[in-house]
């Protein structure tokens, strides 16, 4: 082991800064973060759940084929974005459209791959948000090679690499965080630890004391951190970019969530979890608990809700807009960017293409 074993060691329980309650938790080295981010992470996480309602709502409409939710999940969509700086990256799995929405991609555009269409619907260069991963653990990888890319570069970018704890079992998860290790690469793990991989329990995935604790063997500090806390999320996040700024390589968080709604909307999660396992977690609601600090300590008012919501609506709305009309589908697009300069083989079947369809129109 090449670092100081208990510099690598997660604290004992997640860190918290404010609990269900809405209260304060002193908790020693992390701080609150200053109001002004608070009540930027509180707007943003009305907007990633009025988000994830709409495109719950867009999937039984038919202009979705499918939507993994991230409902109750928000504080870690939002707080992974937030801690970022403009010239770095954004890393997301298929659960993490929100987190697209908040880096600042439009809705529709972040919605494009999940209506089935053959690309992500976003420029990942001007927006610095890789396309979502559907595979698990494979866009580690990619992160890792940006990541130490950027560092042979003198660039000062860091990489946010999310995965789910289901990720943590794929041999790609362990290859990327050894690599980012020896070569001290700017990359922060983000594990959203949401208690199922599917139908998977955690308990069926690892015998670890927490996910965070998979850092040691590679000489990776983890941290453990409340999931559904934004406040606590943005301080333990925050520290992690600042440290791999810094040079002082990857880091691993694990944040301690839970999937509250089906796997997907092909999923019946009845089959596999009690609904009295899911209750708990409604009363852990980010939402909630953010709301119930801010109005304590005069923050935000009845006022500023409104205004959030209403700013909230107009995005729904302007998701319903774009994907009500069908993409117009161009069968030339599937032949154009296989190679830089198209094979023979490809100008073949792109013409046969063009003339069973020119045979059909003919008809």
């Amino acid at each position: 082991m090449t670092r100081d074993a208990a510099h690598l060691l997660p604290s004992t329980e997640p860190v918290t800064l404010i609990d269900p309650d809405g209260h304060p938790v002193p908790c020693d080295g992390h701080e609150m973060p200053d109001p002004q981010a608070l009540v930027r992470a509180y707007a943003a996480l009305i907007t990633a759940r009025r988000f994830n309602d709409q495109a719950n709502a867009l999937v039984r409409q038919g202009r979705l084929a499918v939507y993994p939710s991230s409902h109750g999940q928000e504080a870690c969509q939002v707080a992974c974005v937030q801690v970022l700086g403009d010239g770095d990256w954004l890393f997301p799995t298929y659960r993490d459209t929100a987190a697209i929405v908040a880096r600042g991609v439009d809705p529709v555009q972040a919605l494009t791959l999940l209506r089935g269409d053959w690309h992500s619907g976003y420029d990942p260069q001007a927006t610095r948000v890789a396309p979502q991963a559907t595979p698990l653990a494979t866009h580690l990888l990619h992160a890792v090679g940006v990541a130490h890319a950027a560092r042979l570069r003198g660039d000062d970018t860091v990489v946010m690499a999310v995965c789910g704890d289901g990720a943590t079992s794929e041999g790609d998860f362990h290859e990327a965080l050894n690599f980012a290790a020896v070569f001290r690469t700017p990359v922060v793990f983000f594990v959203q630890n949401n208690e199922y991989a599917i139908s998977v329990p955690l308990a069926r995935q690892t015998a670890a004391p927490s996910l965070a604790h998979k850092g040691i063997g590679y000489g990776i500090p983890g941290e453990r951190v409340d999931g559904n806390d934004v406040a606590a999320l943005l301080d333990v996040l925050g520290t992690a970019v600042d440290r791999a700024r810094a040079g002082e390589g990857p880091q691993l968080v694990e944040a301690h969530t839970y999937r509250v709604q089906a796997h997907t909307n092909a999923d019946d999660p009845s089959r596999y979890r009690e609904s009295g396992e899911v209750t708990p977690w409604l009363a852990r609601d980010p939402i909630t608990r953010m709301e119930t600090y801010l109005r304590g300590r005069g923050l935000i008012g009845a006022d500023k809700i409104r205004e959030y919501g209403a700013a909230a609506d107009s995005l729904a709305a302007g998701m319903r807009a774009g994907l009500g009309d069908e993409p117009v589908a161009d069968y030339r697009e599937l032949f154009a960017y296989v190679y830089a300069e198209p094979t023979p083989q490809l100008r073949e079947q792109m013409a046969v293409v063009a003339d069973e369809l020119s045979r059909e129109e003919a008809r």
